[in-house]
C-alpha cells in the first residue's frame, strides 16, 4: 500500500521549515530529497567497512569490493541490462554521456559524419557532441518539435544519410516532461544501421527502464535524482558497443598490465572506471534502488501521474497561466510555467520566500527556450514523497505573487 506519511518520514528535510513557513520541495528533477535509509548505509559503510576495493586482499577491501559489486548486480536488474559487464559506473548522466561522445567519436566518426539529436535535448547531450564537431569536423541534425513539444517523427526518419553515425536523445524532457517514444526512435535508427544512446536522468527515477526491451545501446542515468547520493551514475552499453569502445580515461583500475612500452587494458567494464571508485556512494545508489523497489514503480507511477494531472488541472484555473509541454497528460512529473508578464526568477524567488522550492531559468535547455520562444519558466517537478497538499501550496503561493503585480 502507497502511504504517503510513512513515506515522507523516510525524509526528514521535509519538515523543516524555510523563511517560518513548512518547505514544500517541487525542485526533483534538479535532485531529489534522499531517505534515511540511504543515509544510514552509506554512514555505515564509512565507519565499518571504509577500503579502496578490488585489490585489497585484507578483510576490509574485500567486504568493500563485494558491496561496490553486488550495487553493480542491483543496477543491471534495475534496468534489466543482460550481464553487469554492461554497467559502467560515472559520475553521473553527463559523464556517462560525455564517455560515449568522446569515446564513439574517437573510434568511429570522422569529418562530415552526424549524429543525431532533438530540440529538447539537456545541455549535457548537446555540448559533448558539439566539443567532438569542433574536435573532429561532424555535424549535429536536430530532431524538431511542435509547439507543445512533440517530437515531429516523420521529420526526424527524413533527416538519415548515409553519414549518421549515432542517435542520441532524451528519454524525457527535463523542461516539458514530455516522454519521447524512444523505442520507436531505436527501431527506426538500427533499421538505419545506427546505434542510439538515450538519456534516461528523468526517466530512470519515476518507471521501470527494460534496456533489453528498447534495444537502446547505450542508456545513462544518474544516482541523485534518483533518492540516491550525488557524484554517481550509470552508463549502460551494450557489450559490443563497449567492447569496440576505447578507454575514456586512463589510469589505475582500468589496467591489466603497464610498462613504458604497452598498456593492456582491463575488461568490461572496467576498461572505463579509471581511478578509485566512489565505492559508497554505489553502495548508496543500490540502497535507493532497493528502496524505489520497496515503493513499487506501479504506485510511484500512478501516485506522480495524478500529482501532474491535479498541478496542470489547478494551474490552469490561474488567469495568464502560461503551461508548456503536451496538451494532453503524456508527461511525466515535469510541469514548467509562466505567469502573465512575470519573469520567472521573480516568481521563483518569492515563492521560495513562501517556502515553495521550485526551478527558474533555461533548465540547461537554452535552445528549447528559443525554440518556445521564451528566457526561461518556472518548473515544479514530483517525487514519490510529494502530495496534493503541495501542489495547492503552490497554487495559492502563484495567486499571492500575481497579486503583487
Amino acid at each position: 500500500m502507497f502511504d504517503i506519511n510513512k513515506i515522507r518520514a523516510d525524509f526528514p528535510i521535509l519538515s523543516r521549515e524555510i523563511y517560518g513557513k513548512p518547505l514544500v520541495y517541487l525542485d526533483n528533477a534538479a535532485t531529489t530529497q534522499k531517505p534515511l535509509c540511504v543515509l544510514d548505509a552509506m554512514r555505515e559503510e564509512y565507519l565499518n567497512v571504509n577500503a579502496n576495493v578490488h585489490r585489497g586482499v585484507h578483510y576490509l577491501s574485500q567486504q568493500a569490493t563485494e558491496l561496490h559489486e553486488a550495487a553493480r548486480e542491483k543496477v543491471r536488474a534495475f534496468v534489466n541490462a543482460s550481464k553487469t559487464e554492461e554497467v559502467v559506473f560515472t559520475r553521473g548522466t553527463t559523464e556517462s554521456i560525455n564517455l560515449v561522445a568522446s569515446s564513439f567519436a574517437e573510434a568511429f566518426m570522422q569529418e562530415g559524419d552526424e549524429v543525431i539529436v532533438s530540440a529538447m535535448e539537456h545541455h549535457s547531450n548537446i555540448v559533448p557532441w558539439q566539443l567532438q564537431a569542433a574536435k573532429r569536423g561532424i555535424s549535429i541534425r536536430v530532431i524538431p518539435m511542435t509547439d507543445d513539444g512533440v517530437l515531429m517523427m516523420d521529420e526526424y526518419e527524413r533527416l538519415f544519410t548515409e553519414k549518421t553515425k549515432m542517435v542520441s536523445v532524451a528519454h524525457v524532457s527535463n523542461v516539458l516532461g514530455t516522454v519521447n517514444p524512444v523505442k520507436d526512435i531505436i527501431r527506426t535508427a538500427h533499421a538505419h544501421g545506427v546505434p542510439v544512446l538515450v538519456d534516461g536522468a528523468q526517466s530512470a527515477p519515476h518507471f521501470r527502464i527494460d534496456v533489453q526491451d528498447l534495444d537502446c545501446d547505450f542508456f545513462a542515468f544518474s544516482g541523485h535524482k534518483m533518492y540516491g547520493p550525488t557524484g554517481i551514475g550509470v552508463l549502460f552499453g551494450k557489450e559490443e558497443w563497449l567492447d569496440r569502445l576505447p578507454p575514456y580515461q586512463g589510469g589505475g583500475e582500468m589496467i591489466e598490465s603497464v610498462s613504458f612500452e604497452k598498456t593492456v587494458f582491463q575488461g568490461l567494464p572496467f576498461k572505463f572506471e579509471a581511478g578509485t571508485p566512489d565505492y559508497v556512494a554505489t553502495h548508496g545508489l543500490a540502497t535507493a534502488i532497493d528502496y524505489i523497489c520497496s515503493v513499487g514503480f506501479d504506485a510511484i507511477e500512478a501516485h506522480e501521474k495524478e500529482l501532474t494531472r491535479y498541478c496542470v488541472e489547478q494551474l490552469q484555473t490561474i488567469g495568464g497561466m502560461r503551461i508548456f509541454g503536451p496538451s494532453t497528460f503524456a508527461r511525466d512529473a515535469v510541469v514548467s510555467f509562466l505567469v502573465g508578464d512575470i519573469h520567472h526568477m521573480d516568481m521563483g524567488t518569492l515563492l521560495d520566500r513562501l517556502g515553495i522550492a521550485v526551478r527558474t531559468g533555461h533548465h540547461c535547455a537554452q535552445p528549447l527556450m528559443d525554440r518556445l520562444g521564451i528566457l526561461g519558466t518556472v518548473r515544479a517537478s514530483f517525487a514519490l514523497y510529494n502530495t496534493k497538499e503541495d501542489v495547492d501550496a503552490l497554487v495559492a503561493g502563484i495567486r499571492r505573487v500575481s497579486q503583487m503585480f
